[in-house]
């Protein structure tokens, strides 16, 4: 009961929470044609270092953990030293599953974190804007993650049949960087794996504790690199905003 008190003293006498971010960034071949995509190149840039730059560069982001393949430790390891970002504290192995490897990440958070932001690996282009807005609003409501609003009418099937079409207004495709609060996210994800609850993203495991999550704006250049046409599409959008 003491250090809860510590804690809520603690947290009161902050101007702002104490926010680490854990990436995942495992990188694939396996749809990238031989090529690890976290390690692929947008503009002469690696991925991985677009992704950390962002969450480098955000003022709500105090420290970062990496969580990869035992073999790209040290190719990741190198680029965050060549490339300055000062707020990665430690590249880490990750685990057999995402879930596992989140978990692994956050152990390895500061304790007076207070917020944990989880964002993919694969995500270059999260803009300063969205950061700050899904931060301040898990601040407010314990956990949070940019949305954008579906634009294709989406057909539920069974068999090659179709049973229902939802009503699109309430459909949305959720993004990274996903926002708890640090004790929240730590206990649904341990939670999840000890139950083997089926996961298709962190804030499934906060949802299956009975939780919200606030949704904020999300972006369209926020988009999550899989194959090579996304890798063609993020490097079009990098053409477009040097235009700018």
């Amino acid at each position: 009961m003491a250090d809860f008190f510590s804690w809520l003293k603690r947290k009161a006498n902050k101007e702002r929470p104490y926010c680490a971010a854990v990436v995942p960034a495992a990188g694939s071949a396996h749809r990238m044609e031989g090529v690890d995509k976290v390690l692929a190149e947008l503009g002469g840039v690696p991925v991985i270092v677009r992704a950390l730059s962002a969450l480098n560069d955000c003022e709500l982001i105090d420290e970062i953990i990496v969580v990869t393949r035992e073999d790209l430790i040290v190719p990741i390891s190198g680029l965050v030293r060549q490339h300055g970002l000062n707020k990665v504290k430690t590249v880490v192995k990750g685990g057999e599953t995402r879930a596992e490897s989140v978990r692994l990440g956050l152990a390895e958070v500061s304790k007076e974190a207070d917020l944990a932001a989880i964002h993919d690996g694969a995500r270059p282009f999260v803009s300063r804007e969205l950061l700050e807005e899904v931060i301040q609003a898990a601040e407010r409501n314990h956990a949070a993650a940019p949305a954008i609003p579906v634009v294709d009418t989406v057909k539920v099937a069974h068999d090659g049949l179709v049973d229902s079409t939802p009503d699109r207004e309430t459909l949305f495709a959720v993004q990274t960087p996903q926002v708890f609060e640090y004790g929240l996210i730590t206990g649904a994800l341990e939670r999840a794996i000890r139950e083997k609850i089926p996961l298709t993203d962190d804030c499934s495991a906060v949802e299956a504790m009975g939780m919200k999550v606030t949704l904020t704006t999300g972006s369209r250049e926020n988009i999550k690199i899989t194959t090579p046409m996304d890798l063609a599409i993020e490097e079009a959008i990098l053409q477009w905003r040097q235009q700018d």
